[in-house]
């Protein structure tokens, strides 16, 4: 009963926040909204409400380490493994806007979550602070959306978010229904979720934590897997590359930021504190060389994130269970996977640096 109320709980949470996404889009259409500014705006939240129900249950009902976990795992998640299958279907094409404004809010996001708890937790404070940013974000998304020049961006978002006709008055209002509907779906299946979850982790003897970082963030990240990966075989790759990224930047600062405000704040576990916060801060900066080269994601870059995915979350099994081998997969991890992958890095942003005539002038100045 437990396995099933989790399962239909993950039902739920996918199918509401489709619900909501198609409902509150077909409304912003009508409204006059462009379909760019929808996608940047209507459906990033849609797809991250998942992760909203979830942590705003969790922390109305003190379960920290399930409301930061989530947050945490969907956010390794969604580069890891959302990126790495997009780009293992085709190729991902990166825009210069992901690389200089997107991947450095994600970095600096990451980082305050970081900063912020370095006490324990994430004040209520805090929380209104990283809301606040997410705020001003999304003013500055919009407003650079409006400037948007390339043609092909404009055409992928047209074809994807516009609706296919004109919606009657009577249509506004099934869009409203739609609306309703998404959010009881996303109560009800987030409280299903978030109990079943914890029965699952007293049944094994695992924390919140592990349960949260792994089970509750993929099943909650469905929506960026369809989206990316719809997106990509439909060939909108700035779609699938963006949904991942601006995900990522919307769960710190919106749902981390709505979580910590409620009661007292949200506390962070030195465990978390000490590997699984660092761990996403290395993968939203793992993507700046990776998107700097060559401005794309190819299928090989793909590949070394699912199996640094696969890794982490081998990782976190056998240290719940405090298998034997941990240590040997540990070392072997630091001191030659880890390591062979920088210096590979390294070599690849050294020579694209170099094939695009990148120079140190005699003035000191920097510049192609």
């Amino acid at each position: 009963m437990v396995l099933f109320q989790l399962i239909a709980g993950l039902i739920i949470l996918v199918v509401g926040a489709e619900i909501l996404v198609k409902g509150a889009s077909e409304i912003a259409a009508i409204l006059g909204i462009t379909p760019l500014v929808i996608g940047l705006t209507v459906v990033a939240f849609g797809t991250s409400a998942p992760e909203l129900a979830v942590s705003v249950v969790s922390a109305l009902h003190g379960n920290p380490d399930i409301a930061l976990g989530n947050v945490v795992g969907s956010n390794i998640f969604n580069i890891l493994f959302v990126l790495g299958v997009s780009s293992m279907i085709v190729p991902m094409i990166v825009q210069q806007q992901l690389i200089r404004v997107d991947v450095p809010v994600m970095i600096l996001a990451s980082l305050l979550v970081l900063l912020f708890g370095i006490d324990g937790k994430i004040s209520p404070v805090e929380g209104i602070i990283l809301v606040v940013m997410g705020v001003v974000y999304l003013f500055l998304m919009v407003r650079l959306s409006r400037k948007e020049a390339n043609v092909e961006v404009l055409e992928e978002y047209r074809e994807e978010y516009s609706p296919g006709k004109k919606p009657v008055k009577g249509e506004i209002w099934f869009s409203g229904l739609l609306i309703i509907a998404g959010l009881i779906s996303l109560v009800i299946g987030s409280r299903w979720l978030v109990d079943s979850s914890t029965e699952i982790a007293r049944i094994f003897g695992v924390g919140d934590l592990v349960i949260g970082l792994t089970i509750i963030a993929a099943g909650t990240s469905l929506p960026e897997v369809a989206t990316s990966v719809v997106a990509a075989l439909r060939g909108e790759r700035d779609i699938a590359v963006g949904n991942a990224v601006g995900s990522n930047i919307f769960n710190i600062l919106f749902i981390l930021g709505i979580a910590a405000t409620i009661g007292t704040g949200l506390e962070i576990s030195p465990r978390a504190y000490k590997f699984d916060v660092p761990v996403m801060i290395a993968v939203a900066v793992s993507c700046l060389p990776i998107f700097f080269t060559g401005r794309k994601l190819d299928r090989w870059e793909g590949i070394l994130f699912l199996f640094y995915y696969f890794a982490y979350t081998t990782y976190l099994v056998l240290a719940a269970q405090e298998n034997d081998t941990l240590e040997i997969f540990t070392k072997a991890m630091m001191w030659f996977t880890i390591p062979i992958t920088v210096l590979t890095l390294g070599v690849v942003t050294f020579r694209e640096l170099r094939k695009n005539n990148w120079r140190l002038g005699g003035d000191g100045k920097k510049g192609w």
